[in-house]
C-alpha cells in the first residue's frame, strides 16, 4: 500500500492532524469553518476561522463540521478536508493519496460511508478505516499482537472511546460523550448559574486547561485563581469575575464521575481474564481532553487500578495511523477496507473489469462507483449499491459464470450524469 504520499488522517471533531508516509506529523489545524450565514459562501478555514470564534458579525458564523465524532456538515467537511489536503500533497502528483483514517469505535456503517464518500470527493484514491482505540493503542506503543487484555481510553473533543483490546481486536467497547467539549459545557454553566455571567467556549477551555482538576484541590491549589472577561447577564455589560480552581472541581465533578463509570461499565462486560490483566497493567489515557489535571488520579481513586496518560495524548490517533500506513502489511488485519476510487474522469458509459481492475487497465469515472453485478447483467449502477472489494471477491465466486469468464465485463454510470 505504501507510497510516498500515503496518508493517516485523525478526522477529530476540534483538529484535524495528518501524518504523511515518510515524513511524519505534517499538519495540525482546528476543524472549523468560517462561512457567510446567508450565501454559504466559504470564507476562512482553520488557524484563520478558529480566530474568528465568538468574535464574527451576525452575518458570519465560525462552525465545526464535525460534532461528536460524526460529520455534522457534508459539505464543509469535505471542503475542509481538501483546503488540508491541497496543503499537504504535491500538486504534481497524478494519483490521489491512500489514506488511513481513525473512526470512532461505534461509528454506524452509513457514518462509514458518509467519511468515505468526503474522501473520495477530496481526491483519495482508496479508503482503509481505523478503529480509533486501535490507532490510539498503536500510537502509545502497545504490542496489539500479545493475547493479553489491555484498556485504551481515547478522550477527544466531543466523544470518548473506551475499548479494551486483546489480540488486536476489540473485545468490549463504549462511546461516549462525556469529553472535552462536554466539560467546557459543564464550567460555562456553572459560571453561568453562579455569577450571572456568559462565557464563550474558548474561554471555558482556557479555564479547563489553566485551574481545570479531576480532584478535590489541596488548600494551596484551592486558591488558584484565574480572572475570567464574560457579559453581566443582568446588565448586559462586559464584566471580569475571579474564578477559584475548587469552583471548577465543583463543575467538572459529575462530568469526571460519568466517565468513571462509563469505564466500570465497560470492565463490568469484560471477561475475568482480560480484566485481571486490565488491573495488572492499568488504563492509558490519550486524546486531547486526557490533559485534565489529576484525572488518573480520579480514576484510581474510584476504581483502584492504574491509570497512566499517553506521552503524547494529542496526537495518539493520528501516529497510529501514521504506524498503519508506514507498515500495512503488519496491521492489514486491523483495517476497514473501503471503496477503490475512481482513477479517470469522464461522464459516459464504460466496460470495465472486476476483481483487481485496476492492475488490469480498466477505465473507471472520476465521479462514479463501481459495482459488480453477480448476474453480469449490464445496467445502471446507482452510489447507493456500493461495496468494498471483499463484498465484490465474494460475490463473484458465488456465480457460475466466473468459471469460464474470470473477469466479467460490467458498465457503470456516473453519479453525477444529467443523462
Amino acid at each position: 500500500m505504501a507510497q510516498l504520499n500515503d496518508l493517516g488522517i485523525d478526522l477529530g471533531t476540534s483538529n484535524v492532524l495528518i501524518y504523511q508516509q515518510g515524513k511524519g506529523l505534517v499538519l495540525r489545524r482546528p476543524a472549523v469553518v468560517a462561512i457567510e450565514r446567508s450565501t454559504k459562501k466559504v470564507l476562512a478555514i482553520g488557524d484563520d476561522a478558529q480566530r474568528m470564534v465568538g468574535r464574527t458579525p451576525s452575518n458570519i458564523m465560525a462552525i465545526r463540521p464535525l460534532k461528536q465524532g460524526t460529520v455534522a456538515d457534508f459539505e464543509l467537511t469535505n471542503t475542509m478536508l481538501r483546503f488540508f489536503l491541497n496543503g499537504v500533497l504535491s500538486k504534481r502528483l497524478f494519483s490521489g493519496p491512500r489514506v488511513v483514517m481513525s473512526v470512532p469505535s461505534g461509528v454506524t456503517e452509513t457514518e462509514k460511508h458518509s467519511l468515505i464518500n468526503i474522501l473520495l470527493d477530496a481526491g483519495v484514491k482508496r479508503t482503509y478505516l481505523l478503529d480509533r482505540p486501535l490507532a490510539a493503542a498503536l500510537g502509545v506503543g502497545m504490542d496489539l499482537r500479545q493475547r493479553y487484555g489491555r484498556m485504551i481510553v481515547d478522550m477527544g473533543a466531543g466523544i470518548t472511546d473506551i475499548a479494551v483490546i486483546s489480540e488486536g481486536e476489540i473485545v468490549q467497547s463504549s462511546s461516549v460523550y462525556y469529553a472535552g467539549d462536554y466539560f467546557d459545557d459543564a464550567i460555562v454553566r456553572y459560571i453561568r448559574k453562579k455569577y450571572s455571567l456568559l462565557i464563550g467556549e474558548r474561554t471555558a477551555e482556557q479555564i479547563k486547561i489553566n485551574i481545570g482538576t479531576a480532584m478535590k484541590p489541596e488548600t494551596d491549589e484551592a486558591n488558584l485563581a484565574m480572572p475570567v472577561v464574560g457579559r453581566n447577564q443582568l446588565s448586559g455589560l462586559p464584566r471580569t469575575q475571579e474564578i477559584h480552581a475548587a469552583e471548577i472541581y465543583e463543575a467538572l465533578k459529575d462530568p469526571v464521575a460519568a466517565l468513571i463509570g462509563s469505564i466500570q461499565d465497560v470492565l463490568v462486560r469484560t471477561p475475568p481474564q482480560l480484566a485481571s490483566d486490565i488491573f495488572d497493567d492499568g488504563i492509558v489515557l490519550s486524546g486531547g481532553a486526557a490533559g485534565l489535571a489529576r484525572l488518573p488520579e480520579a480514576i484510581y481513586t474510584a476504581l483502584h487500578i492504574p491509570c497512566g496518560v499517553a506521552d503524547d495524548p494529542q496526537t495518539s490517533v493520528v501516529l497510529g495511523c501514521g504506524i498503519a500506513v508506514e507498515d500495512p502489511g503488519a496491521y492489514a488485519s486491523l483495517l476497514d477496507d473501503g471503496f477503490q476510487a475512481p482513477v479517470s474522469h469522464c461522464n459516459r458509459m464504460h466496460p470495465v473489469f472486476f476483481p483487481e481492475a485496476e492492475r488490469h487497465g480498466a477505465l473507471f469515472c472520476g465521479k462514479g462507483f463501481v459495482i459488480p453485478c453477480v448476474t453480469i447483467k449490464c445496467g445502471w449502477i446507482s452510489p447507493q449499491n456500493q461495496m468494498n472489494s471483499n463484498e465484490i471477491k465474494r460475490n463473484q465466486m458465488k456465480s457460475n459464470y466466473l468459471d469460464e469468464h474470470p473477469f466479467p465485463v460490467l458498465q457503470y454510470h456516473c453519479r453525477n450524469s444529467s443523462e
